[in-house]
């Protein structure tokens, strides 16, 4: 997900306050204007820390003694169970920060996700000009999502250092967001204070209002065959890659593989990983499989992923072995996250872009393709607008952090927070 360099209505890069816009004070306007030196100090702080998925505990005793130091008490910090339950062992669970309010409202959430790729594992953040970077060329930066942490962290540490008065405030700072949204997935809204307004700052363009994203199902698929000499006697085998392979190409002919649309509906599949046999000199006994489906539309996406079953069951019938042997494969699929769309007039919808319009930028409504731990607390009944901190080329070991962007992604959590 790339950004671009910010630009305010006036055509100004939003590094500094927006103007004051009608409807709010000046006392109103000075609340919400965070430390900012501080807050970039935080973020290439973060960054710095290794914690890739299952591993977040450096990241979580960083922010855990942050908070401590600007007075928070213990009993408002807690850790939930989710690493018990996730596929992937995790040395901690989610971190849970809860404020009661000292003004009447609403309880507010605000998120991020502690885990980074690998490719980001032992960045080094510098500062160039106004953006950040990894300066080590085979690393990326981790921006993805650790200037999200900083920006929820900046307003928890705001609130406290200022005491800025607020209304009851939920921070949730997720696990194992990046391989299956694990920590939303499992987090429990009784835990969190059941929110009636949740923001999660994750990837991308801080104008950019995500209020829906796709669903997502993976299938990994298992390919048996029959192993022989592969020059002496082929025809006695049946291979485990031929039947994955012929799989394939059905798939990408008849429009299932890629993306898919059919009949006015549009989802995306990818067979992603493929590993098989063990010699060239042997006809494949075996071959593993990783595939995914993706759409908007729950229906269709079921159609995509039975057409891979179909492919893969089709393929393993029409090759045969000189006396008759056919492979064998064995499916599993499991839904990863459904999809959901946020009415406009959301409360957090509504909140979110006026935030926005505060600081003099023109918020866009998006729907994203990829999948977000708000796709989970939608489903955990906790309606969640996403909100983008000025990451660019994630994933990547280009990925840089748009500083202008990240200081108005805390200006906004800081409203937000405010109520």
């Amino acid at each position: 997900m790339k950004s671009r360099p910010l630009r305010n209505r006036a055509g100004n890069r939003p590094g500094k306050p927006a103007a004051k816009p009608a409807g709010r004070g000046a006392a109103a306007v000075a609340q919400s204007e965070p430390d900012l030196a501080a807050a970039r100090r935080l973020v290439l702080e973060l960054m710095a820390i290794r914690g890739g998925s299952g591993g977040e505990k450096q990241v979580a005793d960083r922010i855990v003694k942050h908070l401590r130091a600007a007075g928070c008490p213990d009993d408002a910090i807690a850790f939930d169970d989710a690493n018990s339950k996730t596929p992937l062992a995790g040395d901690v669970g989610n971190l849970i920060v809860k404020f009661p309010g000292s003004v009447p409202g609403p309880r507010r959430l605000l998120m991020a996700h502690m885990d980074t790729v690998p490719v980001c594992l032992g960045s080094k953040p510098v500062v160039a000009g106004r953006f950040v970077k990894s300066a080590d060329p085979a690393t990326g930066l981790g921006a993805d999502d650790r200037s999200g942490c900083a920006v929820v962290l900046s307003a928890a540490l705001e609130i406290l250092r200022r005491r800025l008065p607020h209304p009851p405030l939920t921070f949730l700072f997720a696990i194992q967001e990046e391989v299956g949204l694990y920590g939303a997935r499992y987090v429990k809204a009784s835990a969190l204070g059941r929110p009636k307004l949740a923001f999660n700052f994750d990837g991308g363009a801080v104008e950019k209002v995500c209020v829906g994203a796709t669903g997502g199902h993976r299938l990994d698929i298992r390919i048996e065959g029959s192993p022989s000499h592969a020059g002496v006697a082929p025809e006695r085998g049946v291979s485990a890659v031929a039947i994955a392979s012929l799989a394939i190409a059905s798939l990408v002919d008849n429009g299932w593989h890629g993306l898919v649309e059919k009949g006015g509906k549009r989802g995306t599949s990818n067979v992603g990983v493929i590993q098989g046999g063990s010699a060239t000199n042997v006809v494949a006994e075996s071959a593993a499989l990783k595939a995914e489906a993706r759409g908007h539309d729950p229906a269709f996406r079921n159609r995509i992923v039975k057409a891979i079953e179909t492919a893969f069951r089709d393929a393993a019938r029409r090759i045969r072995s000189v006396d008759g042997k056919t492979g064998r494969v064995t499916i599993e699929g499991r839904l990863d996250y459904e999809a959901f769309r946020l009415d406009d007039d959301e409360p957090c919808v509504v909140a979110a872009r006026d935030a926005l319009r505060g600081l003099g930028l023109n918020p866009r409504l998006e729907v994203s393709n990829g999948g977000l731990d708000a796709n989970w607390m939608a489903a955990n009944g906790i309606p969640t607008v996403t909100l983008g901190c000025g990451q660019m080329d994630i994933h990547t070991t280009d990925e840089k952090l748009d500083l202008d962007a990240f200081e108005a992604a805390c200006r906004v959590a800081l409203t937000l927070a405010l109520g």
